[in-house]
């Protein structure tokens, strides 16, 4: 039986961390990339660190208008380096060692390979790979609580950052939340941590507590913030140089923070930077908008979905379910339902979710999971419009 009392923690990183800094400047350069032409693919990779930041991977462009692919991505090229200043200075990085106008930005982006193309052309997936999708009615969200909460602390602090509504605060930022579980749902913040940047030197872990605190409870629900829960807030003290200046970054490097934080698997790949041919994104995409829909029509409580690929293979390996003893159907009746439901090949996800629009550099921080859909197609996998069609299958 799964067990119904216990402790469970996720942590989250603000847009300024530096993994999150090269995640988002490689998602905005797939977003300039499908602008220019839904069917471009992208496999960006960037490194940051003090006063420099290099861009890496593959990119293609199809041919268009009589022009040939490749004299269009020159035109393109030029662009990149704006591209990444433009994150940064949108981020809020203006310190001495890391500044949007300043640092050096290199582009090592080249042509993608033929080899990996012609399987992707023929409707194929970009790779092999396993990707999982997961919700769980903790939240009306669907999301567990402890990832989704610890999001919401670091947003809410960066909409008053920039507002300049709290000037002391730094881009870069982790949040931490220990939830007590009883009888499977969350009912206590049991340890909060929190560690952001700040701009004076001669602030203290409570002058920075003092700061926080007010937009923490906001966020949480009030009930959960009891008089035994330990606040952790700047545990070592100053933290005033941060981002790719006091760590360097990579884009790729937050997965769990990027899914359910750890309350459920993570398949083989990070999302970012990756046009949605391929499957390490759009079928992780397409297994949470599975997994949400079958919390949401009431088909389980709880719902872990695996897909699996081939490299050239258009349909999924396998499907497999796991509803964790919540289910109300036997999960072999919700894997047969989900292949009925949706077309689970590459391109029937990109069509399904509307896939191949610029909405990616939204998605670089805070999660790609429990976010509402936008009105322009954004985080479409969060969509519960296939509860009726699912209830009918089964």
């Amino acid at each position: 039986m799964t067990r119904q009392n216990y402790l469970f923690t996720s942590e989250s990183v603000s847009e300024g961390h530096p993994d999150k800094v090269c995640d988002r400047i490689s998602d905005a350069v797939l977003d300039y990339l499908l602008a220019q032409d839904d069917c471009a693919r992208v496999a960006c990779e960037t490194f940051a660190t003090s006063g420099l930041v290099v861009i890496g991977g593959e990119i293609g462009l199809p041919d268009r208008d009589g022009r040939n692919g490749s004299d269009r991505l020159k035109d393109v090229m030029g662009r990149i380096p704006e591209i990444a200043r433009d994150c940064i200075r949108d981020i809020g990085y203006e310190q001495e060692k890391f500044h949007w106008n300043t640092c050096h930005v290199l582009n090592f982006l080249h042509e993608q390979s033929v080899h990996i193309a012609q399987g992707v052309d023929r409707d194929g997936a970009g790779d092999q790979g396993i990707m999982f999708g997961y919700a769980v009615d903790e939240t009306p969200e669907l999301m567990p609580a402890p990832i989704l909460y610890s999001h919401a602390i670091l947003r809410r602090l960066a909409e008053v950052r920039k507002s300049g509504v709290e000037k002391s605060l730094g881009p870069d930022a982790k949040s931490q939340l220990t939830l007590r579980y009883e009888d499977g749902r969350p009912v206590e913040v049991t340890q909060l941590v929190l560690s952001t940047q700040h701009t004076d030197v001669a602030q203290t872990s409570d002058d920075i507590r003092a700061i926080v605190e007010p937009y923490i409870r906001e966020v949480l629900p009030k009930e959960w913030l009891t008089d035994q829960t330990e606040w952790h807030v700047n545990p070592t003290g100053t933290f005033v140089i941060g981002g790719p200046d006091g760590d360097a970054g990579l884009t790729g490097r937050k997965i769990i923070v990027d899914t359910y934080g750890g309350a459920a698997p993570h398949g083989g790949g990070a999302f970012s930077g990756k046009d949605p041919t391929k499957v390490d994104r759009s079928a992780a995409y397409a297994a949470r908008y599975l997994a949400k829909n079958v919390v949401a029509a009431g088909l389980a409580r709880r719902c872990t979905l695996q897909l699996s690929y081939a490299i050239g293979v258009a349909k999924p390996l396998s499907i497999y379910v796991d509803t964790h003893g919540t289910g109300q159907v036997d999960e072999s009746v919700i894997e047969k339902a989900a292949a009925q439901c949706m077309d689970l090949t590459p391109r029937g996800i990109r069509e399904h979710l509307q896939l191949t629009r610029p909405i990616y550099a939204r998605t670089a921080a805070y999660g790609h999971f429990g976010r509402a859909p936008d009105a322009d197609g954004g985080f479409s996998w969060e969509r519960t419009d296939l509860v009726d069609a699912l209830k009918k299958a089964v």
